[in-house]
C-alpha cells in the first residue's frame, strides 16, 4: 500500500473554501485512498511556523488570501506564471524537500474560457482592479491581442493596474468606474469585484451581450450574470474557474493527469446547493 499523503488549503478566512470538496472528489475518482485534504485557518504571521511543521507526507498546499504573496519568500522557487502576477496559489513539495510555487488561477481562467468556446477575443474589459484582476490581465495576455479596458474606482488601483500591464508587457486603457456600463459591450467582460458591486450594472446589460466571466460562485448567479444569461449571452462562472484551477493543482500534487474535471465540478455543485 502506498504511504498516506496529505494536502490542504490555507487562508484566512477559510471556512467557506470549496477546495476540500473538489480535491477529495478527485482523490476518490483517482483511487487515492491514502490521500487526505484539509483546510487550515492560517494568516500571514502564522504561515512560516505552519510550513515548518510539515513532514515528508505532505504533497502540496492550496493558498488563498492573504497568503498568495506572503508565501513567496518562504519557497525555493516559483514558476514564471506565478512571478508574472507576484502571486502563488499552489505549493508542491518535491521528493527532495523543495517547495515550489505556481499560480493555477491564470491557466485556470484560460481553460474555463476555452471550455465555453472562448479561445481568443479581439478586445476585453475587466471590472475591478484587485488581486484577481491581475490574474485576469495575465490570462487576457494569452488570448486577447486587442484593447483591454480596466474599470477602476480609485487612482491608486489605476496605478497598480498600469504596473501589472507593464510587467506583463501589454497595454491597458484605464477607465473610471462611473463609466462601467460601457464595459458591458466588450466581446469579453471579466468581473473581478466582490459580491454586490456589479448589481447596479445588471439593468445596463445590452440586448445581445457577448461573453461574461464573473469570478464569483457564492452567491450565484449574481444579478449581472442572471441578466446576462437571460439575454442569451455566454456566462462563465467562478465555479468554472475554481474547478479548472483545482484540476491543475491536483495534477501537480499527485502527478496524475488528467484530473477528473466532471467529478470535481459535480461535487462543487452539490456542496453549493447545500449551502
Amino acid at each position: 500500500m502506498a504511504a498516506p499523503r496529505r494536502a490542504a488549503v490555507l487562508g484566512s478566512p477559510i471556512a467557506h473554501s470549496l477546495s476540500p470538496v473538489l480535491h477529495r472528489a478527485a482523490y476518490q475518482e483517482l483511487g487515492l485512498a491514502g490521500w487526505t485534504y484539509d483546510r487550515f485557518e492560517v494568516d500571514e504571521a502564522g504561515l512560516p511556523g505552519f510550513l515548518e511543521t510539515l513532514g515528508a507526507e505532505w504533497a502540496g498546499l492550496s493558498l488563498t488570501m492573504p497568503l498568495k504573496r506572503a508565501v513567496i519568500p518562504l519557497l525555493d522557487g516559483i514558476s514564471d506564471t506565478a512571478a508574472s502576477v507576484d502571486a502563488v496559489n499552489t505549493v508542491v513539495f518535491t521528493e527532495d524537500g523543495h517547495r515550489t510555487g505556481d499560480n493555477t488561477d491564470v491557466p485556470g481562467m484560460v481553460a474555463a474560457l476555452r471550455e465555453h468556446g472562448i479561445d481568443k477575443v479581439d478586445a476585453a474589459a475587466i471590472l475591478g482592479a484587485g488581486a484577481t484582476a491581475s490574474s485576469a490581465l495575465a490570462a487576457l495576455a494569452r488570448i486577447c491581442p486587442g484593447e483591454i479596458a480596466v474599470y477602476v474606482r480609485s487612482e491608486a488601483r489605476a496605478a497598480e493596474m498600469r504596473q501589472w500591464a507593464e510587467r506583463l508587457e501589454i497595454t491597458v486603457r484605464i477607465a473610471d468606474w462611473a463609466d462601467a456600463e460601457q464595459a458591458l459591450r466588450a466581446p469579453l467582460v471579466i468581473s473581478t469585484t466582490p459580491a454586490g458591486v456589479t448589481d447596479a450594472l445588471a439593468r445596463s446589460v445590452p440586448e445581445r451581450p457577448a461573453a461574461l466571466f464573473d469570478v464569483l460562485y457564492d452567491p450565484w448567479p449574481t444579478d449581472l450574470a442572471a441578466r446576462w444569461s437571460s439575454y442569451g449571452g455566454a456566462v462563465v462562472s467562478g465555479l468554472d474557474l475554481l474547478v479548472h484551477q483545482a484540476v491543475l493543482q491536483v495534477e501537480q500534487m499527485t502527478g496524475l493527469a488528467p484530473a477528473p474535471l466532471d467529478a470535481m465540478r459535480k461535487a462543487g455543485e452539490r456542496a453549493l446547493s447545500a449551502r
